[in-house]
């Protein structure tokens, strides 16, 4: 990987939460930053590349909009990003359960939390070169294998969705020398993770971009923790 101080990042949904703490956090370490908003009317993300120096660029991207990602390629053509991390996520209704959901709630988690973030990879990939990283936003609740207690299921199952994307991805792209990475950023105090959670939003992104950082140039994918560890799938 490149020295900190030209190294870059596209973010997509760095408006605020954990994107905002990415952006902030990988600002504080030199990279350079693209990242994106959904709505132009969230001014965090603004006011934080009003203070960057240069470092940050805005670009504002509905992921469910097809032809806005496709406008969004565009204008990046041409750039080179280090990394792409994708993170987008919505809770839905957290306390529904399969046979009281709705199917419009239902396919609205599926689409956000799954579907669109893997087609961004799909359309943004290029833009990534042979030593770069490709990173989604993934969930310790999107383990199979850990889901002994329930709870959440329509998110669980969103989130269990998109790393079977991911997966499909890399074994589409055997032998690409990136590095793919799923990573759970543990249970963090957001507005989907609530005031009890037992970690900051910058605790959080510090262990994430260690994490990315240390798995740079290793290919093939990992579904990891904030702090590093292999989660089961």
């Amino acid at each position: 990987m490149p020295p900190a101080s030209t190294r870059t990042a596209l973010i997509i949904g760095a408006s605020r939460g954990l994107g905002l703490g990415m952006a902030r956090e990988l600002l504080t370490r030199g990279w350079h930053v693209v990242g994106t908003v959904r709505n132009a009317a969230r001014r965090e993300l603004f006011a934080l590349a009003d203070r960057s120096r240069g470092k940050l660029a805005v670009e504002t991207v509905d992921i469910n909009e097809p032809d806005q990602v496709a406008a969004l390629r565009r204008r990046l053509n041409g750039r080179r990003f280090d990394l792409l991390f994708v993170n987008a996520g919505i809770a839905g209704d957290l306390a529904g359960t399969i046979g009281t959901i709705g199917a419009e709630t239902f396919t609205q988690v599926m689409v956000t939390n799954a579907l669109s973030p893997m087609r961004v990879v799909e359309a943004l990939q290029a833009l990534v070169p042979a030593s770069g990283t490709i990173g989604v936003m993934s969930s310790g609740l999107g383990s199979v294998a850990d889901n002994e207690e329930g709870g959440w299921e329509v998110y669980r199952a969103s989130k269990a969705a998109l790393n079977t994307m991911m997966r499909s991805f890399a074994a589409r792209h055997a032998g690409d020398p990136r590095s793919l990475l799923l990573i759970a950023p543990g249970w963090v105090r957001t507005d989907m993770g609530g005031p009890e959670a037992p970690l900051d939003v910058e605790t959080s992104m510090r262990g994430v971009v260690d994490t990315i950082i240390a798995q740079a140039g290793k290919p093939g994918l990992q579904y990891l923790n904030h702090d590093g560890r292999t989660l089961r799938w």
